[in-house]
């Protein structure tokens, strides 16, 4: 009996304060902050004081984000909020300390930029940071929560798709296999094993979520395999996929239900069947994928925009905003295009 897969334990709600997103946030809002106190009535400094303000804080952001960056493993392993509490106490901690060692230095060189006493300097910018780390750190929270839900709104649209098997594309491969039991045994057997493999696919009998795209070629022509013996000569696919890495990694069932709607809604409804084109290139550490299916004259089934809706949030939430989804008519054909980049560094 198979053993279930070991739950994986949450993910730490502190944001990755490595990445280039957090980092800029620290800066802008430093920035924003030196240039509202300087634009406040009363203020005496001219460009020059704003200048040295500007540089102090953008240092001190960026020594916050390093030291965020390198201590985030060992406050991850916090329980609850306390990450948030610590990373707060340590933004304190480094504002204090850079705020004495700036002040010390100013004196030291008699520079006449800092004319507040050294405890009403290092007072003034602890106050400032506290409440401006806090807020830093609720967004980011209120960020954590929202892709966590996110995350789990995305989990359950895969579980539904992968949960979702279309009765008339089961009724129909079993009719093949049972035509094909009289006149071909060993092709019958080869359907049953392709239609067990689309089965555990699409139940999600897989201990992670991602697999690769030579994975999912794979199971797309075990799909096509099965639909080639109902259709026959009505389905006509042409391959141009050669370019493609098989190790990229991809969410499972994402290019599978794309190649069966151009089945289910472009071969299918003509007399005549019709073409589909799977093409693929590398697009630098990322893939480009194409799949075209005949235009039908007549009105599409219910249920096709829904599966593209589908595919574009997995791909957006997935890949985030570099990648690219495009689908619509082109003349008479429609055409899905899939932009996807490649790992991040």
């Amino acid at each position: 009996m198979r053993e279930p897969p070991a739950r994986r334990p949450e993910a730490s709600p502190l944001p990755d304060f490595c990445r280039l997103p957090a980092v800029f946030a620290w800066f802008v809002v430093g920035a924003l902050t030196v240039t509202v106190m300087w634009l406040a009535p009363g203020q005496t400094r001219g460009w020059s004081g704003y200048s040295v303000a500007v540089l102090f804080v953008s240092w001190l952001a960026l020594v916050i984000a390093v030291l965020l960056c390198k201590s985030r493993p060992w406050l991850q392993r916090l329980p609850g909020r306390w990450p948030y509490l610590g990373a707060w106490l340590l933004i304190m901690l480094i504002v204090v300390a850079a705020s004495a060692a700036v002040h010390w230095l100013d004196a030291s060189l008699q520079m006449p930029f800092i004319t507040a006493s050294m405890g009403a300097f290092v007072r003034d910018n602890a106050v400032i940071a506290a409440l401006l780390g806090a807020a830093m750190l609720r967004y980011f929270y209120v960020l954590a929560q929202w892709q966590a839900r996110l995350a789990a709104v995305t989990r359950a649209q895969v579980g539904a798709l992968q949960a979702r098997i279309r009765p008339h594309f089961l009724f129909n491969s079993m009719n093949t296999v049972a035509a094909l039991i009289r006149v071909d045994p060993a092709a019958a057997e080869r359907t049953v094993e392709d239609l067990c493999e689309l089965f555990r696919a699409a139940l999600g009998q897989h201990d992670t979520d991602t697999g690769t795209l030579g994975e999912e070629l794979a199971l797309i022509e075990r799909y096509l395999a099965i639909e080639q013996w109902r259709l026959a000569e009505r389905l006509r696919v042409v391959r141009q996929l050669d370019e493609l890495p098989a190790d990229f990694p991809l969410p499972r069932l994402l290019l599978q239900p794309l190649v069966e709607n151009a089945v289910r809604h472009g071969i299918q409804p003509l007399r005549a069947g019709g073409e589909v084109v799977l093409r693929g290139a590398r697009e630098g550490a990322g893939v480009m994928v194409e799949i075209i299916n005949p235009l039908p004259t007549t009105p599409p089934e219910p249920g096709n925009g829904h599966g593209l809706d589908s595919v574009r949030q997995r791909i957006a939430y997935h890949y985030g905003p570099r990648a690219r989804f495009e689908a619509g008519p082109r003349g008479d054909q429609f055409v899905v295009t899939l932009h996807l980049p490649g790992p991040a560094a």
